[in-house]
């Protein structure tokens, strides 16, 4: 340890993608524990975003909600959340005792937001428990401020499909400023630079542009960690979620990525340094099931 921070935080995967990139962290605040202004923080959260695998390895993505309070952390090792996705959401059955499993912690009206990635030590019916492996903090850059509030909404239909999007999906993407991307550090990753992670991606309405089943994501300047480009390298196979805060419709993608290292964009704004493109493989559209919503402020 350097003080209290992991002494090697990065994986091979996440050291390439610093390199390709031509720029590296000038220093790594990533724990092994939740320092106590993150604890202080998950309790004042409506929702949460949580990563699993699947049981062919592939990530998983959702948005788990509860009233304040319903995520906690009981001790600086371990968060609790006090919820559980519906049956309909692929995520649910994946929430098991020993499963790794990545999540953030995010304030879209404060654009404040924590990361955590670790194992998962209990799951039943209330919620479930997770180990802390990282944590550490991300700038509030690129997030389109809201203010969340309960709404009541009725579940519809739960449709599934594979590459074909349905034309909802596609009307999601296509006017969303913000989603959520669920990444993996692959086999040969070991110790603490190991397991899932999940992290926010936001622009101007429209920001990711599909193109048949491709989605192409334009990658701003961030903290130089690179974790989420880091873990394309390593396995790309991941996945995207985002909710409509309008109808509730929640999309869930698997699929495989490819950055491309030279797609710059200086003028566009926010500039882009490079663009991931995520090829979707399968998905789930689940109408009515986030129970969260606002206009941008």
């Amino acid at each position: 340890m350097n003080g209290d921070r992991i002494e090697l935080p990065f994986h091979a995967g996440e050291l390439q993608a610093q390199r390709l990139a031509g720029a590296a962290p000038a220093a790594a605040p990533i724990r092994a524990f939740m320092p106590e202004q993150h604890r202080a923080f998950f309790p004042l959260l409506r929702f949460v975003c949580v990563a699993v695998p699947d049981a062919e390895g592939w990530s998983l993505a959702t948005l788990v909600e509860g009233p304040p309070g319903f995520a906690y952390s009981p001790d600086p090792a371990r968060l609790v959340v006090g919820a559980m996705p519906p049956p309909s959401d692929p995520v649910r059955a994946r929430l098991t005792e020993g499963a790794p499993a990545g999540l953030l912690g995010i304030d879209l009206a404060t654009r404040r937001r924590n990361r955590l990635n670790g194992v998962i030590a209990q799951a039943g019916e209330g919620g479930f428990a997770v180990d802390v492996v990282q944590s550490f903090g991300n700038c509030p850059r690129y997030i389109q401020v809201r203010e969340l509030m309960p709404l009541l909404r009725q579940a519809g239909p739960v449709t599934v499909f594979d590459d074909a999007l349905p034309a909802r999906a596609r009307e999601l993407l296509a006017s969303s400023s913000t989603l959520f991307v669920a990444s993996a550090s692959g086999a040969d990753a070991h110790g603490a630079a190991a397991g899932l992670d999940i992290s926010h991606r936001g622009g101007p309405p429209g920001f990711a542009r599909l193109d048949g089943s491709v989605l192409a994501i334009p990658d701003y300047n961030g903290n130089r960690y690179f974790n989420t480009l880091g873990n394309f390298i390593a396995e790309p196979r991941a996945a995207i979620v985002l909710a409509d805060f309008n109808s509730g419709d929640m999309l869930q993608l698997q699929g495989l990525v490819q950055i491309d290292w030279n797609a710059a964009d200086p003028d566009r704004q926010p500039p882009v340094e490079r663009v991931w493109r995520f090829r979707v493989v399968r998905g789930v559209l689940r109408q009515g099931a986030f129970g969260l919503g606002s206009e941008l402020a």
